[in-house]
Order: structure tokens, then C-alpha cells, then sequence
């Protein structure tokens, strides 16, 4: 096979797995693309040229950096693994928490200013979003503080449509916007169809406030009226961090109480809460799955909150110390969203200590030091997977499939949350892991690994992608980890993190 070819075949899967994380068919994208189906398949088969100009329009389309161009920022990473890691490294604020908090600064006339705010690309397009419909927003020093000053009247209609298009925390929009106008839109990425399934727990928990929402031509509608409000208890169809996020912020502006059943209790929805009892809106039931929420019509204060931690990054700083059997120091840990991810640790042989509890900067969140040391790992005697808070984090199941591969033993990963997601799981395989692919929810692990370099095209879904780059950190020898965009939508300079701790990771561009 020649250079060429492959190199064609290689992008064709990277494009036809991007195609199926976002939900569509060949044909949804050739109608994006204003092309034929069949030429869709040449080119996910790595049968068809393709030009630049060709391989940014299928890139803004599937919300994939399929290539870069020029020097618009680091592309793919160069690892040379086998090092051993030592030091101490900080856990950086929650990335679901600060978006979750800039969708609910517009409910705020006064000025909001955040602390430590992670600088990744899913804030960055929320801050285009914002800036183009009025709102000022500044970072006030090195720090990552950000100021967020939104005008009296939000204008919808100068919206930045394509940022908005490449973030889906866009949906948080609705819960503030209710508040403010009888009629808007927000625009949606992928098939009417995709777009009206995946956001129906959310519309249906904001009808007793009065929204109704059509979705028509890559565009949510909704409708507001005012005369309907809630008479009873919402009932969340889907215990959903984004779904209870968004109830909550309706409710914040709603005048009376507002009773949420079946709410999340996890770490993003907790901040939120204690961010709105800075605004004046008292939450009762935080940490628990029903959240009272005492309304106030007009919410005008000068508020300063900081977002704690992040436990999935804590989570996979834990995971990179196991996978290279070193010791590092994890400090300022969210402990209580990782409780349970230790308990399964501990049982299957790891050797940490903690430090004391101490509050996070928001006086709320019990924080400690994790010291990891190297551990001889069995697997556990139960399969591992997921439940809602307090049980094992969704977003932190990925990190034991790379963990079980240094485990003696087999492990069963069961993803029962997202479809699909396990298999990009079995990337591991490319690095020398044994995993086998049960079904899409269900993978079957066998270690321990002896792990060899490789070069693997990053998958399109975030943790899996982190997951790649953590069993590479463990590979002697020289790895290459391409297209690493989705893993800078979620984690603040993590090649360069990992580096201060002894990785030697580096990052360039083809182009």
C-alpha cells in the first residue's frame, strides 16, 4: 500500500468514526457537505482525494479537527513513554462546573466574576456565544479569574451560530433565556431527529415553567408562556447533570418554591447550587436527589464563586500514576466524588495514602493530597461500572480499562450510559492490551499488559481519548497520538502538566 493511500485511509476512519460519535448516518453528511452519499463512502474508505479546502468543510461539520492548518495550535502529540513519574501536581477547577457556571451568569444583572476558570476550548466557544449576544467577559490576571458583565438586554439575534454549533452545552442556554424573552433560538448541531431525542428529559422538566421547544432546520424554537408555572413537584424523567442544571436555573428566577425530584447530586450540579445561594437563591437538599429552590424573581448582585476541582481530572492523574508505576502526589482532590473510584482501587491492591480534609475556595467541597505510589494491581472480583452520585463517576469508567490492562487478572468494564463508547476502548489493543469488545456497552480486559508504541488517531469521545494517551505515557518507546483536539476541549495543558512530572511529550502539526 502506498504512503498516499494509507495516509487517505487513515483520515477516512478518523472521519467515519467522528460521523458515528456525533449520531449520523453517510447521508446526513453528504447532505452537510453538499455532496453525494456515495462519495462520503470513497472517502471514509480512503478511495477519494481529498483537498484542504474539503477537509475543513467535513471538520466544521462534525465539530472535528481533522487537520490543522498552518499554525493554529498543536495538533498531535509525540510520546516517549517508559518514564517513570514523580512530583506533585494540583487538580485545576471542574470544566463541567465552569460551563455549567457561565450558562448561569446570565441569569445575573450584576457583575459575576469566577475564580481559576479552566482555559479549554469548550469555555472558549461559550465565551464566543456570550460576547456576541452582549455579554462582557475579561480574564483578570494569570490566574484563569474571569469577569462576565452581561448588558440589560440580551440580544439572541447576533448570535455567533457557529461557535454555538460547536459546543452542546449550548442547551444550559434554556433555563436562563426563559426569563428573559417570549420567543427565541438556539441553534443545535446534528439531524432534527438526533437533536430532538438526546434533549427531551430537559424539555420535558422546563414545560411546567411554561417553554415549549420544536426542533425545525438545525434550530431549537421555543416558545414561553408566562400563565404556566409549576404546581407541583418536577419529576426528572433522567437523573442528567445537564437536565437538573437547567431546572435549576428556571427555578432560580422563578418567585416561590420550586420542589426537583430524581435531581443529580454530582459535583457540577453541587457548584451550581452553592453558586446560586451566592446570587440569593436558596437551594435546600444539596448532594441529595431532591433540590428545593427558592426563587427570586430579579437576581442582581456583585457575586465572586470558585468552581472546585475536577474529579475526572483528578481521576486520570491518579490513572497515569498507576499505569507508570510512580509515585505522584494528586493534591487538592475532590474526595467525596472519589470515594468509590479508591474503593474499587484499594480492592484491587493499590497502595495510596491522603492527606486531611481541607475546603475547597468555594467553603464547601472536601478536598485532600493522594499520594499514589507503584501498586501490583489483581483485577476485581465484580465487574466495574457506573451509577449516579455517589456512585462511580460515568466520565471516570474509561480510566479503568487502561487500569485493568496492569492488572493481573480479567476485568469486565460494563459503559452502560453511553452507547458506543466502550469500543473506542479497544484502541488499547493497538498498544498491546488484551480487550476484548462484548457488545457496545461491554469490555472484556485481560492483564497485565506489556505495552508497545504505536501511533492510534485519537478517538473522537474525550476520556477514551485521554485513555490512549495515558497507556502511551506506559509504552517504551516513541508513540504518536493524532488529532488531539477533543482532548483540548476538556483538560488545560495536560501534555505540558505531565511533562513537569517527568513525561517527555511533545506536540506538532503536520501542516
Amino acid at each position: 500500500m502506498s504512503d498516499a493511500h494509507d495516509y487517505l485511509r487513515r483520515i477516512g476512519g478518523l472521519i467515519r468514526a467522528s460521523r458515528k460519535h456525533r449520531g449520523w448516518t453517510q447521508a446526513q453528511l453528504a447532505d452537510a457537505l453538499g455532496t453525494s452519499q456515495s462519495a462520503v463512502n470513497r472517502i471514509e474508505h480512503g478511495h477519494q482525494n481529498l483537498s484542504l479546502d474539503m477537509l475543513s468543510r467535513i471538520g466544521d461539520a462534525l465539530d472535528s479537527e481533522i487537520v490543522s492548518i498552518g499554525h493554529t495550535g498543536p495538533m498531535h502529540l509525540r510520546i516517549v513513554g517508559g518514564q517513570q513519574l514523580s512530583g506533585s501536581i494540583d487538580v485545576r477547577s471542574s470544566k463541567n462546573a465552569g460551563v455549567a457556571l457561565l450558562c448561569a451568569s446570565l441569569l445575573n444583572k450584576g457583575r459575576t466574576t469566577l475564580r481559576r476558570v479552566a482555559r479549554i476550548e469548550e469555555v472558549n466557544r461559550i465565551l464566543e456565544v456570550l460576547g456576541s449576544i452582549g455579554v462582557k467577559t475579561r480574564w483578570l490576571n494569570d490566574e484563569n479569574d474571569l469577569e462576565i458583565t452581561r448588558p440589560a438586554v440580551l440580544d439572541l439575534s447576533t448570535m455567533d451560530v457557529e461557535a454555538a454549533r460547536r459546543t452542546r452545552s449550548i442547551l444550559m442556554f434554556l433555563g436562563p433565556l426563559l426569563h428573559e424573552l417570549d420567543r427565541f433560538e438556539l441553534p443545535y448541531a446534528g439531524g432534527c431527529d438526533l437533536g430532538t431525542r438526546t434533549i427531551e428529559p430537559t424539555l420535558s422538566a422546563l414545560r411546567p415553567f411554561g417553554l415549549a421547544v420544536k426542533a425545525h432546520e438545525g434550530f431549537y424554537h421555543a416558545d414561553v408562556d408566562r400563565e404556566i408555572v409549576p404546581t407541583r413537584a418536577i419529576v426528572l424523567t433522567e437523573r442528567g447533570d445537564t437536565v437538573t442544571e437547567n431546572v435549576l436555573m428556571a427555578a432560580a428566577r422563578h418567585p416561590g418554591v420550586t420542589v426537583i425530584r430524581n435531581a443529580s447530586s454530582n459535583y457540577m450540579v453541587q457548584d451550581l447550587c452553592f453558586f446560586l445561594g451566592e446570587l440569593g437563591v436558596r437551594v435546600d437538599g444539596v448532594g441529595t436527589t431532591t433540590l428545593t429552590v427558592h426563587g427570586v424573581a430579579e437576581l442582581d448582585r456583585a457575586v465572586d464563586y470558585a468552581p472546585s476541582e475536577d474529579p475526572i481530572e483528578a481521576m486520570s492523574l491518579i490513572a497515569a500514576a498507576i499505569v507508570t508505576s510512580s509515585e505522584i502526589t494528586v493534591c487538592r482532590a475532590p474526595i467525596e466524588f472519589l470515594e468509590i473510584e479508591l474503593a474499587t482501587l484499594e480492592e484491587m491492591g493499590l497502595d495510596y495514602t491522603r492527606s486531611e480534609e481541607y475546603p475547597a475556595a468555594n467553603g464547601h467541597t472536601r478536598l485532600v493530597d493522594l499520594t499514589v505510589r507503584p501498586s501490583t494491581l489483581r483485577a476485581p472480583l465484580d465487574k466495574i461500572h457506573p451509577m449516579p452520585f455517589p456512585g462511580l463517576n460515568i466520565d471516570n469508567l474509561p480510566f479503568f480499562a487502561v487500569i485493568a490492562a496492569v492488572a493481573s487478572g480479567a476485568t469486565l468494564v460494563h459503559d452502560w450510559v453511553y452507547e458506543n463508547r466502550a469500543i473506542y476502548l479497544t484502541e488499547l489493543t493497538k498498544l498491546g492490551a488484551h480487550v476484548k469488545l462484548l457488545d457496545p456497552h461491554r469490555v472484556y480486559v485481560e492483564g497485565p499488559t506489556h505495552w508497545s508504541a504505536a501511533e492510534v488517531i485519537c478517538p473522537p469521545a474525550l476520556r477514551p481519548a485521554v485513555v490512549i494517551l495515558l497507556a502511551m505515557l506506559a509504552a517504551k518507546g516513541t508513540s504518536v497520538l493524532r488529532n488531539i483536539y477533543v482532548i483540548d476541549r476538556g483538560y488545560e495543558q495536560l501534555a505540558q502538566r505531565l511533562n513537569l512530572l517527568g513525561a517527555r511529550i511533545e506536540t506538532f502539526r503536520d501542516l
